[in-house]
């Protein structure tokens, strides 16, 4: 444990261990048996920002507001959701479409190309055999 990584628990989860991260816990309890110079004040600091948080009023907030701010939400996100999501759309129907197209094209391009490499190969084998003089020297076409 380093000066740098305690400074950063007791800032993030201030002066009460028990709320430090249970696999960081003994290693910095040992940090500041071992070094009290500088854990001390860190948790001085932290132990007075947590009495000063404890001691802050709870926010209460009331049910007519809280459903104003739901419905206000619920509208907000209905009309930006369409409008923006609109091209979106069709950008991505357009993008699909051409996905297919090209998909398409790619296996009509292989039957095609397949279908003449095949014949060039197969009439080549009929040359050979035609060429061949005796009888011993043919083969089964394929």
């Amino acid at each position: 444990m380093t000066a740098e990584r305690f400074h950063a628990l007791v800032a993030a989860y201030g002066a009460d261990r028990r709320h430090w991260p249970e696999d960081e816990r003994a290693a910095a309890e040992a940090f500041a048996a071992a070094h009290a110079d500088v854990a001390a004040p860190a948790l001085d600091d932290a132990d007075a920002l947590d009495a000063l948080l404890h001691r802050s009023p709870t926010p209460q907030v009331s049910m007519a507001l809280r459903d104003r701010v739901l419905a206000a939400a619920v509208t907000a996100s209905g009309r930006a959701g369409r409008t923006g999501r609109v091209w979106i759309d069709r950008l991505s129907l357009a993008f699909g479409a051409g996905w297919a197209v090209a998909t398409c094209a790619g296996v009509a391009a292989g039957v095609i190309m397949t279908a003449n490499f095949a014949a060039d190969a197969q009439a080549d084998a009929v040359l050979y055999q035609a060429s061949l003089l005796g009888v011993d020297d043919t083969e089964v076409l394929g």
